[in-house]
């Protein structure tokens, strides 16, 4: 069997604002400090005991990352709701809040403007692409009632990831008329 990539390991962003990127990323999504050289690079992780870091921070005042997105991944749909709360308390502009069917999910943009996602993936098979706006203010019982109604979907792969709930209607990708 040949080689392959286990993973991702973690993003690096340039920053200009150290201090304020470090108190948001620390303080509002709760990631842990677990190395830095100065000012100049800052290493954070989710989960320090598991990985060394998931994100690197680099001072930069010429530079900036032009990721499409950040995603990061929550274990709870009480902590999305919860996340989602604070980070608007603290004033980020949300472009989007979505259920992907095999998540949901919240973009916006973090104080130097990187696309950011916090997600809780739960746990069902739904071909992608999809986003259907959700409001995660709503009840947990409605937004899971969503889930269960969501109509039978195409998609141009295999079934592989989560629980088939028979939703996924499997095309060529030549037929595909929503990918």
């Amino acid at each position: 069997m040949a080689a392959k990539v286990t993973g991702l390991g973690h993003v690096g962003l340039y920053v200009r604002d150290m201090p304020k990127m470090l108190d948001f990323y620390t303080r509002v999504l709760g990631m842990t400090i677990t190395d830095r050289g100065g000012d100049r690079i800052v290493f954070l992780s989710a989960q320090p005991d598991r990985e060394h870091h998931e994100l690197a921070l680099a001072q930069s005042a010429d530079q900036k990352t032009e990721a499409g997105q950040v995603s990061f991944r929550v274990d709870s749909l009480g902590d999305l709701k919860n996340l989602y709360r604070d980070v608007k308390g603290y004033g980020c502009r949300f472009e989007r809040v979505v259920s992907h069917g095999i998540a949901f999910g919240a973009y916006f943009r973090d104080p130097e403007d990187n696309v950011v996602e916090i997600y809780w993936p739960t746990g069902i098979d739904y071909p992608q692409p999809f986003g259907q706006p959700i409001d995660l203010e709503a009840s947990d019982e409605d937004l899971l009632r969503g889930l269960d109604e969501l109509p039978p979907h195409e998609g141009t792969g295999p079934h592989l990831y989560g629980k088939d709930v028979g939703k996924r209607r499997t095309v060529r990708p030549q037929e595909a008329t929503h990918v």
